[in-house]
């Protein structure tokens, strides 16, 4: 594993780096991936970031495990003096915003050092990761293959280590596909347990903010930063052993054409935990079957992002627009009030059924991604690519859909394993998604 949050920080506080020089390291590489092609950042500061760096370290204190660690951030979030473009050409010649989204603004209150924007699919409306007007963020791990989305630009910058952590966020699995499909820890919170506030709105019944880090207590460390404000006690306790902890498990929908590569890594994750005194309970949720109907029209994200982009789709801004994008954005048009109202009174049933038949559970687990990141040359046909790009997002886009928590763990470099909770159980969640994290790193 590289080197996560904490790691880095106990180096700063013995003198063994400095911000600065993890600054520069990861400027360097950066730059020797934007000279080779490479499409992981829209936006490099590298002078804001220095200076930040060496402020940071002219008062030699780190009072928080992110202070003097250099991060990126998904272009979707207001970054003051700099244009949030959500990845599109349409939004380029806007003004250059006038203050931090609060998110942002959390991470310069921790110390973090911003090293720049990161690239994403276009209003972050796919799973894939595909960007044909800043470029396609390639898989890490397989330059052939996609890195998934919408938070590609995120994974990436982690995963070749041009930053620590990464700022996205999750409308289907925005940040958990590509952290699957990267090698990475990526993790949902229940949606209002971080503000959103300056961030480029898709669905605002479905969206999140989303974290990528290398380990669980990457993404608990941003997640504790984002939420409540960061205190020592959060670095107190070992993973709890996952001995007598209840796992639930279905084995329909979102076992369904599931890529053998995937089925066989959480055959074997599960059977790990067995082993190490986890209790596996399987149990069925047929309702969730419901779940093709509601998207058959594109669902509630297609209609909230229709009310969010429809103006500007029928303006001469439309014409900018990518033709995929737009032709998700305009099965939103077509939904009317009722429908929308039907399709908000399904999830609200969904989410009590969740809450009864997961109310025993310590968590729910499920693979992150049904398929492996498929090759570029896969999608160039716009009927595989839908194809693709559903079933990407099927199994992540459930926790969305029931306002619960998520994090996706690696199973190996590009299959994830998914962690889940109910609504508000957010740190029981990434406390036993560690103590999963070490049976499955042992």
């Amino acid at each position: 594993m590289k080197a996560t949050v904490m790691q880095l920080h106990r180096d700063l506080q013995l003198g063994r780096t400095s911000s600065v020089a993890l600054t520069e390291q990861a400027l360097t590489v950066i730059a020797g991936h934007r000279a080779a092609g490479g499409a992981a950042f829209t936006h490099v500061d590298a002078q804001a970031a220095l200076a930040a760096a060496r402020q940071i370290d002219a008062v030699g204190l780190y009072p928080t495990p992110l202070a003097g660690l250099p991060l990126s951030v998904k272009d979707l979030f207001d970054v003051q003096g700099q244009i949030t473009t959500a990845g599109s050409v349409v939004r380029k010649q806007n003004p250059p915003v006038q203050q931090d989204a609060t998110v942002v603004a959390k991470l310069r209150a921790a110390g973090a050092v911003l090293l720049g924007r990161t690239n994403m699919s276009e209003f972050a409306c796919s799973s894939l990761g595909l960007n044909p007007h800043y470029g396609t963020p390639r898989n890490p791990g397989d330059p052939e293959r996609v890195a998934g989305g919408s938070s590609s630009g995120a994974a990436v910058s982690v995963a070749l280590d041009m930053s620590v952590a990464a700022l996205g966020s999750d409308t289907g699995g925005s940040a958990r596909i590509p952290a699957a499909f990267c090698g990475l820890v990526g993790f949902k919170p229940t949606a209002k347990r971080v503000p959103m506030q300056g961030c480029l709105p898709l669905s605002p019944s479905l969206d999140s903010i989303g974290t990528l880090g290398h380990s669980v207590s990457c993404c608990a460390i941003l997640d504790a930063v984002l939420s409540s404000g960061w205190t020592p006690s959060h670095a107190r306790g070992q993973p709890p052993d996952v001995k007598k902890r209840r796992l639930y498990v279905t084995e329909d929908y979102l076992a369904d054409h599931l890529d053998p590569a995937v089925a066989q890594a959480f055959d074997e994750a599960l059977a790990r935990l067995s082993q190490a005194g986890a209790r596996i309970i399987r149990f069925d949720f047929p309702e969730l079957g419901w779940i093709a109907d509601m998207d058959a029209q594109g669902g509630l994200a297609a209609a909230e992002a229709w009310h969010e982009h429809g103006e500007r789709l029928e303006s001469e801004d439309g014409a900018y627009y990518d033709p995929r994008v737009v032709r998700h954005l305009r099965q939103g048009a077509g939904q009317s009030a009722v429908r929308y109202l039907e399709l908000l009174e399904r999830r609200r049933t969904l989410q009590a059924v969740a809450a009864h038949r997961l109310s025993m559970a310590d968590a729910w687990l499920m693979p992150t991604v049904a398929i492996l990141p498929p090759r570029l040359a896969e999608l160039d046909d716009d009927e595989d690519y839908g194809r693709l790009n559903r079933l990407a997002q099927r199994n992540s886009a459930v926790a969305n859909l029931l306002d619960g928590c998520a994090l996706s763990l690696p199973l190996t470099a590009q299959i994830g394993l998914s962690v889940c909770g109910l609504h508000g159980r957010d740190t029981h969640t990434l406390k036993i998604a560690a103590g999963i994290e070490r049976v499955l790193e042992c």
